[in-house]
């Protein structure tokens, strides 16, 4: 409200200060501005700031308009003309008049910016006259735009000679009766010379678009003068004209327009251009949740593919998608909800064309969902099947000197047996079977489904074959022809049987067209919880907790979804989390969306949500506890170091021992004593009887039931949903979906997707810091061992490194 009061101050000065002015050093606001069809503020952007600077806050994209006017009625004559250009935030302008004894040339450069609520701006403007006896001196002019919601807009405009004290303001209103462009009512006022209110010029009239992209505007000004027009939207173009009558309402002249630039609702109906296009997504590089500002073009943002699918889904113009997943790096839970938003394209008509190279099970997982999937002539499809496993240090620690003591009370908790055993325990063994069960079943129903294979085939392909070459590839039915990414465009004309012109994702309409609705839109807030539970690394907890009490209070953001991808790790960091979610949680919408993995301390980070979703491969669950204590036996001995101590407390000494140079660990020179140990198993049941109540109060469980399925057990998705632990299967835009519906936003509303944080950083230097160049935050092995050093002896509700896909 500040930033209101201070700017409607200035200009309530501005305009006392212009009713004192006796000059016309400043040229008048409706001589500069007879072109528009109505108040700057209130329609299509004005002038592109060469009314209202601040109206290039609300640009979306370049914009070149013309516009000139007739010489009396005569339709084919010219008379005065201006050119403006203007994109995001800056814009130029020259206006060109002639009159009975001389011309006049005026140029304005300008500058906006703000948000879809308030718009500010600030412009310079200098003429030419050819006669001496015209004086027009240099200007600054400001501007502010506000749309404090759909129904209202107001503008203001100052103009402030720089030469003198010459001064002028202008008023505007827009209003919008049904909260859409359908109807626009507006006004505006002018204040120079010794006017007063009473007196000031003004104007008045309405804009009402007849369908999409036509509008008929009428516009009448206090001296009884007036103008009617319409406008014609194109998409990228537009034309527009009007006549001016007079004060005797005698026609006196016609004005024209022509633009170019950004896409605008077209009047023309859809079939015109309907299935013309094609959406061409390359895949090729990595598929992450964020990538870096700059010099990063490998990387491809997960969100922004999901919604350009959605976006082409739901585009008219576009007829199929083409999508390369030739060399991609991607996730399976990734790869899984790509793959759904392909399905629903397909649903919705669209369709897909998937181009594959060496694809294995997950590459050709998203392909498989496609209606023709090409090939390369030297490619060759693998399906394997899936293989989990673990590496086992036993031996190794052994041969090293180090003793290690596995700390596991609950059954299936298990990741401390890479250091314990040599192979999988038996309850191990059971939930990774289940697991990969799990995940198989599900990658061949919907390969059979896409492909119309049997399951019988596909177990067939996969237990005698593994591996084809593309014209096998053919004969069985796992691809439709043989092309290449680069003759895409070929390929699409052959296989839809119709010339189709590729379109990128930034020329769809979801995404090109401007918001049809004045005022701030709505916003969800797409945070990411990605790596390992820890306070200042990984999902780095203290940030995290002060995003979540910060999304609490904003009254812009309705609602949060929390994508969760890790494996857990410290349990204060995850509680200071989840505390912090809770507490958003009881004055919004929040909806979980779990990644790859969300598991023991990432479950935790989930369960205060509103509902939990996850995909069919989601690892989720794993409710329970770990620890060991590794120790020096002989290590020290065959390294010939030594270590010593003083001491004060019993215990003390727990952490003594020798300390690795450059690795910067601490190995202890004892194991626990017998009482020592009882005092960690029941520091352990502590621990996970409060993990376990805590579930229970986030998913409305008994403590009973909370146990049964818990003892450090990890889940599928699928079985997740089955026990209670997830509430639907889906994705990040399921999630979106529910936020939204939760929050109570209606359909037709466009919403903001704000993503906290949007991107890892500037650059990636990519400098190394560990051997080999690997970053412990980024290598799941090196953050694990560094967090069991840190926590040495604590209770970690964390899986371990090869449970669970890489988190990018």
């Amino acid at each position: 409200m500040h930033r209101i009061l201070t700017i409607s101050l200035l200009t309530l000065g501005l305009i006392a200060n212009a009713m004192a002015y006796d000059g016309e050093e400043i040229p008048w606001y409706y001589s500069q501005h007879d072109f528009l069809m109505a108040s700057p503020s209130a329609f299509y952007d004005g002038l592109l700031g060469f009314g209202n600077p601040a109206n290039l806050n609300y640009l979306h994209n370049p914009d070149l308009r013309f516009h000139w006017s007739t010489d009396g009625t005569d339709a084919g004559s010219f008379n005065n003309w201006g050119a403006f250009l203007g994109t995001p935030g800056i814009g130029f302008g020259l206006l060109k008049k002639e009159f009975a004894d001389y011309e006049t040339t005026d140029y304005r450069i300008a500058l906006g910016w703000g948000d879809d609520e308030f718009g500010f701006g600030i412009g310079y403007g200098w003429s030419s006259v050819t006669e001496d006896f015209i004086d027009r001196e240099k200007l600054v002019k400001t501007g502010m735009i506000y749309r404090p919601f759909k129904y209202l807009s107001l503008g203001l405009v100052g103009d402030w000679s720089v030469e003198s004290d010459a001064r002028q303001g202008v008023a505007e209103l827009g209003i919008r009766p049904l909260g859409t462009s359908r109807l626009t009512l507006f006004g505006d006022i002018a204040m120079q010379k010794k006017t007063t209110l009473e007196d000031a010029p003004w104007s008045a009239g309405a804009a009402v678009e007849v369908v999409n992209g036509l509008y008929f505007t009428g516009r009448y000004f206090e001296n009884e003068s007036f103008t009617a027009g319409l406008s014609f939207n194109f998409g990228h173009q537009s034309l527009a004209g009007q006549g001016h009558f007079d004060s005797e309402q005698e026609h006196s002249y016609n004005s024209y327009s022509v633009r170019f630039g950004g896409m605008r609702p077209s009047f023309l109906p859809p079939v015109i251009d309907e299935n013309d296009k094609y959406l061409k997504l390359n895949l090729k590089g990595r598929v992450h949740y964020q990538k870096y500002r700059l010099f990063d073009e490998g990387t491809h943002r997960f969100l922004d593919i999901l919604e350009d699918i959605k976006a082409a889904a739901e585009d008219p113009r576009v007829g199929a998608i083409a999508l390369n997943v030739s060399s991609v790096s991607i996730s399976r839970e990734k790869a899984w909800e790509i793959r759904e938003e392909l399905y629903k394209a397909r649903q919705k008509g669209k369709y897909v064309i998937c181009f594959i190279g060496y694809p294995m099970m997950t590459d050709y997982h998203i392909a498989s969902v496609a209606d023709k999937i090409v090939i390369d002539p030297e490619g060759g499809i693998m399906l394997p099947g899936y293989a989990m496993g673990k590496t086992y240090f036993k031996g190794t620690l052994e041969k090293m000197g180090l003793g290690f003591d596995e700390w596991r009370f609950f059954k299936y908790k298990s990741a401390m047996e890479s250091f314990s055993r040599e192979s999988f325990s038996d309850p191990d063994r059971e939930q990774y079977r289940d697991y990969v069960d799990d995940l198989y079943e599900t990658t061949r129903r919907d390969i059979c489904d896409g492909r119309g294979l049997t399951i019988q085939q596909f177990d067939s392909f996969v237990d005698t074959m593994v591996f084809a070459l593309p014209e096998t590839a053919l004969e069985l039915g796992l691809a439709d022809t043989l092309g290449r990414w680069s003759d895409a465009d070929d390929m699409v004309k052959k296989l839809t049987g119709r010339s189709m012109h590729p379109i990128g994702a930034d020329f769809l309409m979801a995404n090109a067209l401007p918001p049809a609705q004045w005022g701030k839109q709505p916003e969800i807030a797409v945070v990411y919880g990605l790596g390992a539970c820890a306070m200042d690394s990984g999902i780095k907890a203290r940030w995290l907790e002060r995003v979540f009490l910060g999304l609490k209070d904003n009254d812009d953001v309705k609602a949060v979804v929390f994508r969760v991808d890790s494996p857990g790790g410290d349990g204060r960091a995850s509680d200071h989390v989840a505390q912090a979610l809770k507490k958003c949680a009881e004055r919004k919408p929040v909806i979980v969306s779990q990644g790859g993995v969300a598991a023991s301390g990432g479950y935790w980070i989930s369960m205060y949500g509103d509902k939990i979703v996850a995909g069919p491969n989601t690892i989720t669950g794993s409710i329970g506890v770990i620890g060991g204590w590794i120790y020096d036996k002989t290590f020290s001995d065959k390294l010939g170091m030594s270590s010593d101590h003083v001491r004060r407390g019993a215990h003390a000494d727990l952490g003594s021992g020798v300390r690795l140079p450059f690795l910067n660990l601490t190995v202890p020179h004892r194991n626990l004593t017998e009482k020592e140990l009882e005092r960690v198993e029941n520091l352990f049941y502590d621990f996970y009887t409060g993990f376990v109540r805590k579930v229970a109060d986030g998913r409305d469980m008994s403590e009973a039931r909370v146990r049964e399925i818990g003892e450090g057990h990890f889940y599928s998705g699928i079985k997740g949903k089955e026990i209670g632990l997830v509430d639907e299967i889906g994705g990040l835009e399921l999630a979106i979906e529910i936020a939204r519906e939760r929050a109570g936003i209606e359909e037709d509303q466009r919403v903001t997707l704000r993503e906290i944080p949007e991107y890892k950083g500037w650059f990636n230097f990519d400098l190394p810091s560990l051997p080999f160049g690997a970053k412990a935050e980024e290598d799941p092995v090196l953050e694990y061992i560094r967090m069991l050093n840190e926590h040495q002896g604590r209770p970690l509700p964390m899986l371990i490194p090869g449970t669970y896909p890489e988190i990018e």
